[in-house]
């Protein structure tokens, strides 16, 4: 009997076209209430600097305020905003609230009131006293600073991806397979360049904007424009120290989002003002708070080696990856492993040996995260801009060179399995691990910073 195919080649309404097409309610502005307490954030003028004093006493007389909250009022266990799988990469490094404020932008009190008049005059009056402190801005010196990030006792990474609070490191690890500087040094060309690529900002036309609420069952109720609904219910569970089980979270319609919306950014403050007071709350960012306080892509610097013969045969590739997470780990673990394991297994045919290094750094800059590409974007930007210029320097087309280097089917990628196995071990699946790489009767690296 011959059978047919009911649906394909058929166009198929989207459930919410129609909505979206008239303009009707959709995002989380559109389809929540609008009498609820309005909540915004102080923001720290500095890039470093701990709160000497604060007063707020004036601020809260003010007629319509609901509630002021400094660091003196959140609960003291660090998590991280990052919506990544349990256990999480990211250090648990933040605080809803901080005495240490870590880049301009930093969050310093939480404001909640009637209306947007009254919190903006709220705002003007709240008086901070900083000790300011010299700031960690560049890369290349963050590392071994004697100025730390994060000095504090409690930060903690679950995972080992050689993260050091005390080095300013968030994450740092090497892969590395065959003899590299032997094949190296017998190839006809080596190229060896540096390539820095700057942080983005995302700019979505809906930016970051959260509504709370207590639900009929005691629950925190949380209607975000989110990409990650039950990363945002643990992540809110870490930081106000509740049950899981008491948040429950959903999103509408988003307007964009590109990985921006991969960490939580505004879903902390109304949460904690809504489960303090009991009260539906809402916060929405401005567009200059989306730009200044939110998640861009990672700045990172990209050193790579090339060696070929004369012919065009790509026989090794090195690649070193500079990664900027900011003031804050979110995402640093995880997308720099990307800038190499996504790259490098591209020109896998003729490979003889390849090494990936990577040092994610803390500086006191904006805290970086999931931005489209997550970490290969600039890691294939790198190597691709060397591979043209080797191509050049010998003399080959540039889409020659890669159709003789680049990796075929059937072919064992092994930098690309690095990042497979490490992934499979920081999850505790260190059976899926060893069967990746066979450690027994294969000399490979450590996929882990303590050797496991």
């Amino acid at each position: 009997m011959k059978k047919t195919f009911q649906q394909v080649n058929k166009p198929v309404r989207k459930k919410d076209a129609m909505n979206l097409l008239l303009g009707k309610p959709a995002y989380v502005d559109d389809v929540t209430p609008t009498d609820c307490l309005v909540v915004k954030v102080l923001r720290s003028p500095h890039a470093h600097a701990l709160i000497v004093d604060i007063d707020i006493e004036t601020a809260k007389q003010v007629d319509g305020i609901e509630a002021i909250y400094t660091y003196h009022d959140v609960p003291q266990k660090r998590f991280t905003m990052a919506g990544q799988t349990y256990p999480e990469p990211s250090p648990y490094d933040r605080l809803i609230l901080d005495q240490r404020v870590r880049f301009v932008g930093d969050a310093v009190a939480i404001i909640a009131g009637v209306n947007e008049k009254a919190v903006d005059q709220a705002m003007k009056l709240i008086q901070v006293k900083y000790q300011v402190l010299e700031a960690v801005l560049d890369i290349h010196t963050a590392k071994d600073n004697e100025v730390l990030v994060h000095p504090e006792e409690n930060w903690k990474a679950l995972c080992p991806v050689g993260a050091d609070n005390q080095r300013n490191l968030c994450a740092s690890d090497y892969s590395v397979e065959g003899d590299l500087e032997g094949v190296l040094s017998t190839c006809d060309e080596v190229i060896e360049r540096t390539y820095h690529t700057r942080a983005n900002q995302q700019a979505m036309m809906e930016t970051f904007r959260t509504y709370c609420e207590i639900d009929p069952f005691g629950r925190l109720h949380v209607v975000s424009s989110t990409q990650i609904i039950f990363h945002v219910r643990r992540i809110l569970a870490h930081a106000l120290d509740i049950p899981k089980s008491q948040i429950h979270v959903e999103k509408p319609r988003i307007g964009g989002g590109f990985g921006a919306k991969q960490t939580v950014v505004a879903e902390v403050y109304p949460a904690f003002v809504t489960w303090m007071t009991k009260k539906p709350s809402k916060m929405i960012y401005s567009r200059t708070e989306t730009q200044i306080a939110a998640s861009p892509r990672h700045e990172m610097e990209v050193t790579v080696r090339i060696g070929a013969m004369k012919d065009g045969t790509i026989r090794a590739i090195d690649v070193y990856t500079l990664s900027n997470t900011g003031a804050f780990g979110e995402h640093g673990p995880t997308t720099v492993g990307l800038s190499g394991h996504k790259s490098i297994p591209l020109y896998n045919h003729h490979l003889e040996a390849f090494r990936f290094a990577y040092d994610v750094v803390y500086t006191n800059c904006q805290a970086a995260g999931a931005y489209r590409g997550y970490g290969a974007t600039q890691g294939i930007f790198a190597v691709e801009s060397a591979v043209n210029e080797l191509a050049s320097r010998l003399g080959i087309d540039a889409v020659a060179i890669r159709k003789t280097n680049m990796v075929k089917e059937g072919q064992e990628m092994s930098a690309y399995y690095h990042e497979v196995a490490k992934s499979c071990a920081l999850n505790r699946c260190m059976e899926r691990a060893e069967e990746l790489f066979d450690w027994k009767n294969k000399s490979k690296p450590r996929i882990m910073p303590d050797g496991k």
